[in-house]
């Protein structure tokens, strides 16, 4: 991927496309990181694959300050307010789905990768799966040993871990967060056994709440989600990495959550209402496609 730095304000200007290398953009919106700094940043579509990313986006060594706040609720267990509430509320019932999911496969070591604050392999090792998790964040980490007692590994340690190690390979909301993503996919083809499984979770742009929010649509979370996925751009990725897809599935209950987080951001006069209504239609007319967040299931190509 070509990228040029500016020194000066420490942003990468992305020169080729990190799915089909193209060199051509066009500029689709500014949106706002309402989260930690209320900076704007440009999302644009590859003239050729229509591939959306930040562009430009903060260097590695400043992208990190951008996750510094209280309300950045992935790497924190509070309970306060109705966003966090649902928040909360949400992860566990989908904490029960994913390990269903898990469990529909055919066992062996599972790798998760950007583990937050663990609570996904906590529930993995108390259905007495064998899991490794690992996360980048040395605070995340900290909070999952004092939450959940469980040790998750820095993200470096990847590099060390034998090839074909893991039957089942976890990214959930994490790959969009990827500075590196070709090097990324790669690993995840290095790591998995010839007839294990990849599960990927991101975002869908294309999804009826992301059509209604446009700019405001909680989900495009810039300067964190670096890469912003659709069904067609994250198939051309991994077959580039010889991965297919063979499976995508609705995540449901995501588009309550980003619909309010949505609201909040347009400052809308009844937006509990609205967003339920959003997240609602979303829930019930979505389908496979148009869900506010997809799952795909990825397997290798071996011959």
């Amino acid at each position: 991927m070509g990228v040029n730095v500016s020194r000066e304000t420490s942003m990468i200007y992305i020169n080729t496309c990190p799915v089909c290398n193209n060199q051509s953009f066009t500029s689709k919106f500014a949106a706002v990181d309402y989260t930690v700094t209320g900076e704007s940043f440009n999302i644009v579509s590859c003239d050729s694959c229509k591939f959306l990313f930040t562009n430009p986006r903060p260097a590695d060594e400043v992208l990190g300050r951008y996750y510094k706040s209280e309300d950045y609720i992935s790497h924190t267990d509070t309970s306060e307010g109705l966003i966090n509430k649902l928040y909360k509320f949400v992860r566990k019932i989908t904490l029960n789905s994913k390990l269903k999911l898990i469990k529909s496969f055919n066992g062996g070591k599972v790798l998760d990768i950007g583990s937050g604050t663990g609570a996904f392999v906590n529930h993995l090792k108390l259905a007495g799966l064998n899991v490794m998790g690992v996360e980048p964040d040395p605070d995340a980490r900290e909070q999952a040993k004092k939450i959940y007692n469980i040790e998750l590994s820095p993200e470096q340690h990847l590099l060390d871990m034998p090839d074909k190690s893991y039957s089942i390979i976890t990214m959930w909301h994490v790959l969009e967060h990827v500075s590196h993503l070709n090097d990324r996919v790669a690993e995840l083809f290095r790591l998995t056994k010839d007839d294990g499984t990849i599960i990927i979770a991101v975002p869908n742009h294309q999804s009826l709440d992301a059509q209604f929010y446009k700019q405001f649509w909680a989900a495009y979370d810039v300067p964190r989600h670096l890469y912003h996925f659709d069904k067609q751009s994250i198939k051309l990725l991994f077959e580039k990495h010889n991965l297919y897809l063979t499976q995508v599935l609705p995540m449901h209950f995501d588009a309550f959550y980003v619909s309010m987080l949505s609201e909040k951001y347009k400052g809308s006069a009844f937006g509990t209402l609205r967003a339920f209504f959003t997240g609602l239609k979303t829930f019930l007319f979505g389908g496979n496609e148009n869900s506010s967040s997809l799952i795909y299931i990825f397997k290798k190509k071996t011959h």
